[in-house]
């Protein structure tokens, strides 16, 4: 006969938790097991006071929190689960979720069971109550990866050798968790369709490094390209880059500038051919797929 293990939790796959340098700010990522579930939460959460930002990326669902304590105050239909604190302790962040009724089952035993949780703290939840669970995990920082020309007339296209690259160095000191293609002006130099790729790590600090290694070289054996180029973002918010981005995206640029823009943005540039340009301009757009597709204006 069958039987269901537990059937009133539908376990978070994995949750991540990236914070700014000053742990003011934390992103929180959660990759859903069920799509309904998550989009359920995030109407609801996105009302929180703590969220800044809240939005679903394909399975996973991302909320931008300031660290602090709010009262939620849950109402039925209106307000019925969020987050209700986040903190920021050394190598930890420490997150609690609040829940009426079905609410709080996903508050609990559904956030606490998730992939690379380490502890936590769950109270009764479903029926009429409300539930809250607090969940310890370890502290993130986002690695942005941009990556362009790999590709020939012939053969080769970067965004789908990117990400199969990604997945196959994910591990769980750096979590791969996005994926964009950013749409660049259609220059003379073009493959085809003059697209750059951008992939996010959240990665343990200073743990990235080996994973980035076996990126360059997979990336360096299978490209097809004596042009490209792979730039590395280290830091919480890439958006010193997005003025030069949008000048990628609108008009021819200069070699030159790429490399000038990498050190002022204290961009590493690990490998770099001509791909460096695009590289670059795709690094702003991580975690943004929807965005990134459109053309500059």
């Amino acid at each position: 006969m069958l039987a269901l293990e537990d059937p009133y939790a539908v376990v978070y796959r994995q949750i991540h938790a990236v914070a700014s340098s000053d742990g003011e700010e934390v992103e929180i990522l959660e990759r859903s097991s069920c799509f309904g579930g998550g989009a359920w939460s995030l109407h609801h959460y996105s009302k929180g006071p703590l969220v800044v930002e809240a939005r679903s990326v394909g399975e996973w669902f991302r909320y931008r929190v300031r660290a602090g304590r709010s009262d939620l105050a849950l109402a039925s239909s209106r307000r019925s689960a969020g987050i209700e604190a986040v903190a920021v302790r050394g190598d930890e962040v420490e997150i609690t979720y609040a829940g009426l009724g079905g609410g709080g089952v996903g508050a609990t035993v559904s956030r606490s069971r998730a992939g690379d949780v380490l502890r936590s703290s769950v109270s009764e939840s479903g029926g009429g109550k409300v539930g809250r669970g607090t969940i310890v995990l370890p502290r993130r920082e986002r690695i942005a990866v941009g990556v362009d020309d790999t590709d020939s007339k012939t053969e080769g296209a970067t965004w789908s050798l990117v990400h199969n690259i990604a997945a196959k160095v994910d591990r769980p000191e750096a979590r791969y968790v996005s994926h964009a293609l950013v749409q660049l002006f259609p220059v003379p130099t073009k493959t085809q369709n003059c697209v750059s790729t951008v992939v996010e790590f959240a990665a343990l600090p200073g743990k990235a490094d080996p994973m980035l290694a076996e990126f360059r070289d997979l990336l360096e054996r299978y490209t097809v390209s004596e042009e490209t180029g792979m730039a590395v973002y280290r830091g919480f918010d890439p958006s010193p880059l997005m003025e030069y981005s949008q000048l990628c995206r609108t008009e021819r640029i200069a070699y030159d500038l790429a490399i000038e823009t990498a050190a002022r943005t204290g961009t590493e540039v690990v490998i770099a051919g001509r791909g460096l340009i695009g590289a670059l301009a795709a690094i702003p757009f991580c975690g943004r797929p929807l965005a990134s597709v459109r053309p500059g204006e």
